[in-house]
């Protein structure tokens, strides 16, 4: 079991089911009407082409393009295909995400490994091959959509961060902004779980009484001696430096009461504060890749005018606060065994017995913001209101609009799926990254006016794989979720079609 093991474990039925896909579905289909034919335009050398209404950066489409680079001396040779521009079908085009979805896979593996070293290869592969059939994730390695890039990117940007080659890293978070530019602030998120993480190593250095002699870690880490211009201080600096006490370590299960995780917060926000001031000019070389990243990414928006590349009418920047209560739930609903369980409900209500006055605080403060969210910043996009292919259109008119008090009764589960949410990764997370976790998905997804669940396929990946979820048992139980709902959706859109009065063609259901 390994690496290898999971690529043939998805290569599986990733091959046998893209097969299925194209062959009853096999012209462009949603976005793919628009990612398609401009993919084509750059298979025919036309980079000068761009479609408005496409709304991301073109990424994908020169992944495509080395993609179906690598086969078409093969299919040329056969005489399969007269031009590269014919080898660009959509079949091929497809392709490319059914590719990117194994090597997704083995980056997963490896995220894993790193993460969780106690762990062997038959517990990682198992934990890997459950997370490839993740529903939002699945379905879209079959559709040529930007998804599977944008998440496979941002993953391996954050492998190679972990590893502490943060020049690649970066570059790799370049692709993924390339890919869709909101991933900007996944890899922002990336940078700062390197910060941490650094700053934490050099607080644990007891011996380390000298900037200069902390520049071995540098060393080890793939990086160059600092040298004196990155190190220069005063000895008072020094000594303040190697006097910062040491903090806890970040795999070691905390307690989780309401008052010690707000005091336990502060306090480690602070430490990683002043120990990031102490060695910022050594933390801004390291993590200067990040910096020139940024800096392109702002110099763009400038240039566009906004973050979005087309349609932007459409996909204005909105304060939809609901959005991250949506997240939270559906997020908890698909590791459904670690949070909706006795045992889950007995340690929050654990954590309120504690500390009864600031549990109480912190339950009364998450249910007024949530009903702020759901009563003053709820949005009904005009694409959710008159799209009935997705299921997000069914979600919300059976369920969140059927009544309007429905909307307010969920909001006692928002709040319950987000505090399980946090208990579960404080666990083993130091609570700032916690926070910079939920800052990064507020970013994301607050500004979003459109209810999409394949904008909660990055956030959920950084959340499962860094929630420890230890059982097997849970796994399994997760498996069979995900499978059960793949084999419903994938029946409903290859073989439930049907017809619009006001439009011609064939229709399908999707996420």
């Amino acid at each position: 079991m390994g690496r290898l093991a999971v690529a043939a474990i998805v290569s599986s039925w990733v091959i046998p089911i893209s097969i299925l896909v194209n062959r009853i579905v096999p012209d462009p289909y949603m976005d793919e009407i628009f990612h398609v034919p401009q993919a084509q335009q750059y298979c025919k050398g036309n980079f000068s082409s761009w479609d408005p209404m496409i709304t991301t950066p073109p990424g994908l489409y020169f992944l495509s393009l080395a993609h179906v680079a690598s086969f078409y001396p093969g299919m040329l040779c056969i005489q399969a295909v007269p031009s590269y521009f014919d080898a660009c079908s959509t079949v091929a085009l497809r392709s490319t995400n059914a590719v990117l979805a194994v090597i997704c896979s083995i980056v997963v593996y490896e995220i894993i490994s790193q993460l969780r070293p106690e762990l062997d290869k038959r517990r990682v592969t198992l934990y890997t091959v459950v997370l490839a059939l993740y529903p939002l994730h699945w379905f879209f390695t079959y559709l040529y959509y930007t998804d599977v890039a944008s998440l496979t990117a941002v993953l391996a940007s954050y492998l190679l961060c972990t590893k502490k080659n943060y020049t690649l890293s970066a570059m790799l978070g370049a692709l993924a902004v390339l890919v869709r530019q909101t991933n900007i602030v996944w890899i922002l998120f990336v940078a700062c779980t390197g910060i941490i993480e650094y700053t934490q190593r050099v607080r644990k250095d007891k011996h380390c009484e000298q900037l200069d002699d902390c520049s071995v870690l540098d060393h080890k880490d793939g990086q160059l001696a600092l040298g004196k211009a990155a190190v220069t201080g005063s000895n008072l600096r020094r000594r303040r430096l190697s006097n910062i006490e040491d903090s806890s370590d970040h795999l070691t299960p905390r307690n989780n009461s309401s008052s010690s995780y707000s005091s336990d917060l502060i306090d480690e926000i602070k430490e990683t504060l002043v120990t990031s001031w102490y060695i910022k000019w050594r933390l801004l070389l390291l993590f200067s890749p990040y910096v020139m990243l940024l800096v392109a990414f702002f110099g763009f928006v400038y240039w566009n005018g906004s973050i979005v590349l087309g349609a932007k009418e459409a996909h204005a920047v909105s304060p939809h606060f609901a959005q991250l209560m949506y997240f939270g739930l559906i997020s908890a609903l698909f590791m459904v065994p670690v949070h909706f369980t006795s045992s889950q409900t007995a340690v929050l209500f654990q954590s309120l017995r504690k500390s009864r006055v600031m549990g109480v605080v912190l339950w009364f403060m998450g249910l007024t913001t949530a009903f702020l969210s759901v009563h003053y910043f709820s949005i009904a996009h005009p694409y959710l209101l008159a799209d009935n292919r997705h299921y997000t259109f069914y979600l919300w008119r059976k369920i969140i609009k059927i009544h309007w008090s429905t909307k307010y009764l969920m909001v006692p589960l928002y709040v319950y799926s987000w505090f399980s949410i946090f208990s579960t990764l404080a666990k083993f997370q130091k609570k700032v990254w916690v926070l910079v976790y939920f800052l990064a998905c507020a970013a994301v997804l607050i500004p979003s006016p459109l209810i999409e669940f394949r904008y909660y396929t990055i956030p959920f990946f950084f959340l499962i794989l860094h929630s420890h979820v230890s059982s097997d048992r849970n796994w399994v139980l997760m498996c069979i979720l995900y499978a059960v709902i793949n084999i419903f959706t994938m029946a409903m859109f290859l073989y439930k079609p049907f017809s619009w009065h006001h439009e011609a063609g064939i229709q399908r259901f999707i996420w």
